[in-house]
């Protein structure tokens, strides 16, 4: 999979993609992340990207030019183009499993006041991480890429993502049951009896039921999914 990320602070992106499993599924080519400055397409002598809003207010807006131009470089039949904004739809583990199965996708990440409403004409997606508003679309793509490089196939293990929250149970989805390592008793807190009995197919039912019992108590919204249009 090839990422392409339109960005006007590049340096942000360093440490996020040189550490950890996004580094190792780079250097075993799983994934090729590139970080782009769309300033660099300006057309403008003071080498500008953004301008006053019609209509006025407070703020700047991100301007058509240099996006669709840095956009119309890089695109492909095989691309699909995300704008990162507020207004878009939810982002979720299923969209996170649709986009991992792309070849290519284009992150355009705003910043300001918001973008041209035209540069919306360029998107396949457009996608918010959350009701609140960040500085600018650098954190949400750095979210974005993540969850979907270790969805790859190679980059972790296949039995480690469907077995995380959010994973697909009769059209459901449920938060991920609580798990527990050494020592058995921490200072009075102890670990379950089922799962250090052995017994796989009771440890099983009890991870299904505590899956189901920390969904319904944490995250009721998430058994209504199945309602939902794709």
């Amino acid at each position: 999979m090839k990422i392409d990320i339109l960005t006007i602070f590049p340096n942000m992106f360093d440490g996020a993609f040189s550490e950890s499993i996004i580094k190792r599924a780079i250097e075993d080519n799983k994934i090729e992340i590139n970080i782009i400055n769309f300033r660099d397409y300006t057309t403008d002598p003071h080498n500008k990207v953004d301008d006053t809003p019609y209509g006025g207010g407070a703020g700047m807006v991100l301007s058509c030019q240099p996006i669709f131009d840095c956009v119309e470089s890089l695109k492909t039949k095989d691309s699909k183009v995300i704008l990162l904004t507020p207004a878009g739809i939810p982002y979720k583990q299923k969209l996170a499993y649709k986009l991992s199965e792309e070849k290519h996708l284009i992150i355009i990440c705003g910043h300001y006041e918001g973008f041209d409403e035209r540069i919306a004409s360029l998107a396949d997606y457009e996608i918010s991480i959350g009701d609140y508003v960040l500085t600018g679309g650098e954190i949400p793509a750095m979210a974005i890429v993540d969850s979907i490089t270790r969805l790859l196939p190679g980059v972790i293990n296949e039995e480690s993502h469907r077995e995380d929250s959010f994973k697909q149970d009769n059209n459901r989805y449920l938060l991920d049951y609580p798990t527990y390592t050494k020592p058995a008793d921490f200072r009075g807190m102890k670990v379950p009896e089922v799962l250090l009995s052995g017994h796989h197919e009771n440890i099983r039912k009890y991870r299904e039921e505590e899956s189901l019992k920390r969904t319904k108590e944490r995250r009721p919204d998430l058994l209504e999914v199945e309602n939902e249009e794709d």
